[in-house]
């Protein structure tokens, strides 16, 4: 009998939500994932039972692939699905062994069984750990470390087989908690954060503050690069980026004389900006890609500075904030956002000798001749607009 394969996919935090909130969840996810197969012209069939959604479709391997990158999935597994029937499963999986193991190896099975009745998880373990033996000779048990292993899945609609599992991101499926505005630098810091959010169940709409002539060649390039990257995350829709022009108050604030101050009068008007934008779109929060103390303005007396422009209705979001470099580059590198040369990324208005924990009144003295809401109102009013999809740019589709 020809083998049937099905993509597995696992998802965990889910089964913490109460019976209503993880069946929205759940068909959330499937949404998802119908949209990301869609996107990649992959046929497919898709059925959802209690701990697991199984796709079917002649792709096994780009539906694997996608659904890798899904989030609110911690685990996809390409399997044999047999009948309901202990037999069936046994057989298979001494099939599936037979094709990897050799002489000398050590294995172990990891077995599970819901909805099936006669035996028990660790009876149907042994007994096909016995079938593996009969099939491959030389080989040992190791429970512990085991060269290979292969999982078995007893449920009431069908035996399970596999013996890898693809890594995911896990986290809450995109779109289960709202829409976040997520400022988005060329640096490594800012799509980290974002990408962060979107783990969490986020859909973000992105802003870049242009710096024009004050800002390096590769700035806006770069941030565009991650717009495309971080679009690869959430296949199927379309990510926005709001490019916002800042040179107008690049030129009034270095008219102004102020020079320790400037990045704090910088990050307190891209606050401004970005809540008057969040409010008319109806954005929840605010994300930043902060790091306690890795740079002058992010001091924690700094940041209080900064903070206290934003509405009080509408939080700041810093999910990097406990981070050290190191871990995120390395997050970095993972999700495609990190670039070992980026090029020119200099901010040409960055004082020699930034305040580290500047005085609230220094700021203001510094910030009162700017006319910081005529200069808002302004970028708002010339604000661009970017989108990808799928990992590339995109015309806008409003």
């Amino acid at each position: 009998m020809e083998e049937r394969h099905v993509v597995m996919i696992k998802f965990g935090e889910l089964f913490l939500k109460s019976e209503p909130v993880m069946r929205h969840y759940i068909g959330i996810l499937t949404g998802n994932l119908t949209k990301a197969l869609d996107a990649a012209a992959i046929d497919h069939t898709i059925e959802v039972y209690r701990g697991r959604i199984l796709v079917e479709g002649p792709d096994i391997e780009g539906i694997s692939r996608t659904a890798a990158r899904l989030f609110g999935v911690v685990g996809v597994a390409r399997c044999i699905r047999t009948e309901p029937d202990r037999e069936q499963i046994e057989t298979a999986a001494a099939k599936l062994a037979a094709r990897t193991m050799k002489e000398g190896m050590s294995f172990a099975v990891r077995a599970r069984r819901s909805g099936m009745k006669g035996f028990t998880s660790q009876e149907l373990g042994a007994s096909t750990g016995a079938r593996i033996f009969d099939a491959v000779p030389g080989i040992t048990v190791d429970l512990t470390n085991p060269d290979y292993e292969v999982h078995v899945e007893a449920r009431e609609f069908g035996g399970l087989v596999y013996d890898a599992i693809l890594p995911a991101p896990g986290g809450l499926p995109l779109g289960t908690q709202g829409h976040v505005l997520s400022l988005l630098s060329a640096g490594i810091d800012s799509p980290v954060a974002t990408w962060l959010m979107m783990r969490r169940g986020c859909i973000p709409t992105l802003i870049h503050m242009d710096g024009g002539k004050y800002a390096g060649e590769q700035v806006k390039p770069g941030a565009l690069r991650h717009l495309e990257t971080l679009s690869t995350w959430c296949p199927g829709r379309t990510l926005r980026l709001i490019s916002v022009p800042m040179e107008a108050f690049f030129d009034a604030m270095v008219a102004s004389g102020a020079t320790r101050t400037r990045c704090l009068l910088c990050k307190r008007f891209m606050v401004r900006v970005a809540a008057e934008i969040a409010r008319r779109q109806q954005h929840l929060a605010i994300v930043m890609g902060d790091n306690i103390g890795q740079v002058a303005s992010q001091t924690l007396a700094n940041m209080s500075v900064i903070e206290a422009v934003a509405p009080q209705e509408l939080p700041i979001l810093r999910p990097l904030i406990t981070y050290d470099k190191d871990e995120i580059v390395t997050l970095a590198r993972s999700i495609g956002t990190f670039r070992e040369s980026a090029g020119d990324l200099e901010c040409r208005v960055v004082p020699k000798h930034p305040a580290i924990a500047a005085q609230p009144a220094t700021v203001l003295e510094d910030e009162a001749p700017l006319d910081i809401a005529s200069l808002v109102e302004t970028a708002i009013e010339h604000v661009t607009i970017h989108a990808a999809r799928n990992g590339s740019l995109i015309e806008r589709d409003e």
